[in-house]
């Protein structure tokens, strides 16, 4: 059994292997437009939500070189600056709505976590004058 002419120069030229090409690159490609879409329209849900209503407690272990404490009575508040001697973290800076001595101390000492001598200790004041 002799196999046709045509089938015998196809076998000749090596075309038999390459001629199939094509037809399989266009299957791979119309499969993975499949499968993509497949993939892409799925639904997922997520287990973890962001929570912008949430405040983080973030405890830092700092030393503290001097807290400077800008007391402004005519707004009512006062400006907290600590200097730390951390290399990432230089500096910190609160905004307290009070003006009087002992209740600036309490407040930096809460929010440090420090005792109220040891605040007392590391602060220097300062009053802002307004002169118009």
């Amino acid at each position: 059994m002799s196999s046709p002419r045509w089938l015998q120069k196809l076998h000749f030229l090596g075309l038999e292997f390459w001629l199939p090409l094509p037809l399989l690159g266009i299957i791979f490609w119309v499969g993975g437009g499949l499968v993509t879409d497949q993939a892409l329209s799925r639904s997922y849900d997520t287990v973890d939500k962001l929570q912008a209503d949430t405040q983080l407690e973030v405890q830092l272990s700092v030393t503290l070189l001097v807290i400077k404490a800008e007391i402004d009575k005519e707004q009512g508040f006062t400006k907290v600056q600590v200097k730390t001697t951390d290399s990432t973290l230089k500096k910190l800076e609160f905004e307290f709505p009070v003006t009087e001595f002992s209740q600036v101390e309490a407040a930096i000492a809460q929010e440090l976590g420090l005792s109220a001598e040891n605040v007392r200790t590391l602060v220097r004041y300062q009053l802002k004058n307004r002169s118009f």
